[in-house]
């Protein structure tokens, strides 16, 4: 599993540094392009800590890919979404990785993938704190 872990985060690096990014810039462009989120619930739907969204987004903000908006909800933490340019960026990334997903398509199977999808989402439930 962690060997597996390993090989996806450097093919996402090694796809991402091809516009210009890194893997952990594009999981919070996509995590953000869902739904405007703030960073603590950026942070959980990634799994990672919200310091470390938080790093992300001052730097996504800075080269004017991500905005943030005023919540309603909590005025002490804004909502973030992506501009036009980190759709732009998004869809870049999107592209770069099309090779890849195609070849994975050859030679993955459907059901061989829903399996794979539930037993992921097992796992991470079984990783969640009780």
């Amino acid at each position: 599993m962690l060997e597996a872990a390993g090989a996806l985060r450097r093919h996402g690096d090694e796809q991402a540094s091809r516009v210009g990014q890194t893997q952990a810039r594009w999981q919070v462009l996509s995590v953000l392009s869902e739904n405007p989120l703030t960073v603590p619930a950026a942070a959980r739907r990634l799994g990672v800590s919200r310091q470390a969204v938080q790093r992300i987004v001052d730097v996504l903000r800075a080269e004017e890919l991500l905005r943030a908006e005023i919540n309603p909800a909590h005025a002490a933490s804004p909502l973030f979404s992506l501009t036009p340019a980190g759709q732009h960026v998004l869809s870049a990334l999107a592209r770069e990785n099309r090779p890849w997903n195609r070849r994975a398509a050859a030679e993955l199977r459907s059901a061989e993938v829903r399996t794979a999808n539930e037993v992921l989402r097992r796992l991470i439930r079984l990783c969640q704190p009780d």
